[in-house]
Order: C-alpha cells, then structure tokens, then sequence
C-alpha cells in the first residue's frame, strides 16, 4: 500500500514518514511490505488507508476551494475529508484515526459482533426483515441502490443474513471485520472518541463537508465533533450524500486513496456522474493534466 506512490513522490514518501515520527511506530513500512495479517488489524488498517490518502492528496498539490468545491469520505474516509478542507490538521487527524481503531477494537471484544453486505434488497424490504430479528442488528452503510450493509451481534446478524435470503436479496456477504461498526455496539468507542475529539483543534471548514451521520453539509468545529462522534453509531449515509451532493451540482467526483469502490457507487447511484480514482504515481499524473476529472 503507498509503496510505488512513496517512490515517485518526494511529497507522498514525506507523508509516510511524518506518519511513522507522529506515532512512534514503522507505518510506512507496515504499508508497504506487511504482513498483510498485521496490516488487516483495524487499529493499522485505518491509520494506513488515512496516511496513503493524505499522501495522494498532497502529491496531487490541490487546495481547499482552488481544485474542488466539496468533500465527503466513507466512514473513515471522512477523516480525509476534513483534512482536505483544512479543518483538521494531518497530526491531530492521524492520532485520531489511530485512537479510533484502537477504541472501536476494544469495543468490538467488548461487545462482539459483525457485518454482513445485502445486495439486491430495497431498504423498505430490509427494515420488515431487521424489525423481526431478536437482538441488535441495524442498517451500517446505505451505499447505494441494491447495496446495504448491515452490524449488529454475531446472532443476529445470522439470523437477519438468513431472512434477507428469503425476502429475496441476490446475494448476502458476511463481512471480515473485528466488530459490529456504525451500530449500537461502538457506545464505548464512541464515548472515547468524544474525549479525543475535544482535545483537538478543529478550524472552520474551507468547503462544505458531507457528514456521514446525516448525509448533509457541516463546516462549524462543533458541528465536526458531533458528526465523528455520532458517525460510529450511525449508519454511512452514502448513497444519500451522493445525491445531496449531485443536487448541489457536484458532477466530478475523485477518490483518492486506495480502492476503487466509492467510483463505483458513484457511478450506480448516477451514471452521468463523472468519477476517477486516484492512488498511483500515474494517476496523479493524469489527474493533474484533466484526465477524467
């Protein structure tokens, strides 16, 4: 991860180096040569997806309010987001992001559970199924048409998985996670991440900043720190960001990072959206000269 972009970018390989000096542990090295058990944890895993992010974005030389107009991330991705809008700064965003995978890994040995993806089955259809499941078992990410993710306790999650089948979902996915995330079960995660929230700086954002919790724009400090608070037990409102964000005429959209998933969505939430994924040193290259953005 971030290996080829950290060896073409004096920009990027900065990044990853900052990273490792801010935590006091070898991350670029956990990105780019593993092992990929190690790099799985949720504790490496966020702060790793967060770093090569910031490393793209930085070797892409964009500013808040000069190359784009808006910002929203998945889940963690949010994180990127804020950063990108100069309202976190990249040390405070990755001690969080840190802090973050730590509290959600305890609260998911706390309180286990897991995730599981519904494709095909409309949300209406997917609440009758959850209301008659015993236990705790919620929507987590709203992704996009025909495509929902579902947390809850390992039980109920089952059970809802075997009802989904009935009701007609094409297919359901269990998830290899090491918690129940976005649901009821991230309380003390989310307790935790409130404290951590209030000992950070948080400026004004320089754009508008689609929330996760609410699918709706916030730019005020007090704003951010209830909506990264509140997101660890809401659902990813994805699908509904997009659309609040192509109805305030959003039509380009990039994802950096690594993945292509979010393009993805993009695109079959609207397929005249205008979408690219930006992760390698080649990218940044076609980026930077217009291509597909």
């Amino acid at each position: 991860m971030g290996r080829d972009l950290a060896a073409q970018s004096a920009v990027a390989r900065r990044v990853f180096e900052e990273a490792d000096e801010i935590l006091g542990l070898p991350l670029s090295r956990l990105c780019f040569e593993g092992p990929d058990s190690e790099l799985r944890m949720t504790q490496n895993t966020q702060p790793a997806i967060f770093v090569h992010s910031i490393a793209v974005l930085r070797a892409m030389d964009v500013q808040a309010g000069e190359a784009f107009h808006a910002a929203a991330g998945h889940s963690l991705g949010e994180y990127t987001a804020y950063v990108a809008a100069r309202s976190l700064r990249f040390e405070d965003a990755l001690r969080l992001v840190r802090s973050r995978g730590e509290l959600m890994l305890r609260a998911g040995s706390e309180r286990p559970g897991t995730m599981a993806a519904v494709l095909g089955l409309d949300p209406q259809a997917l609440e009758g199924v959850l209301a008659q499941v015993l236990g705790i078992v919620v929507p987590a990410n709203l992704n996009s048409p025909g495509q929902i993710v579902i947390s809850g306790e390992v039980a109920a999650v089952a059970d809802a998985m075997e009802r989904c089948k009935q009701a007609g979902a094409k297919r359901v996915i269990p998830l290899e996670v090491s918690g129940a995330f976005h649901s009821p079960l991230m309380e003390g995660a989310a307790r935790g991440l409130e404290d951590a929230l209030a000992s950070v700086t948080i400026e004004p954002a320089r754009v508008q900043v689609y929330a996760n919790a609410s699918a709706s724009p916030v730019t005020e400090p007090d704003e951010i720190r209830r909506s990264l608070a509140r997101q660890l037990l809401s659902p990813v409102r994805w699908e509904e960001t997009v659309r609040a964000m192509l109805a305030a005429d959003c039509r380009r959209f990039v994802e950096i990072g690594p993945g292509r998933v979010l393009a993805g969505l993009v695109r079959s939430i609207d397929r005249n959206a205008v979408t690219m994924s930006v992760a390698l040193s080649e990218e940044i290259a076609s980026f930077a000269q217009g291509g597909g953005a």
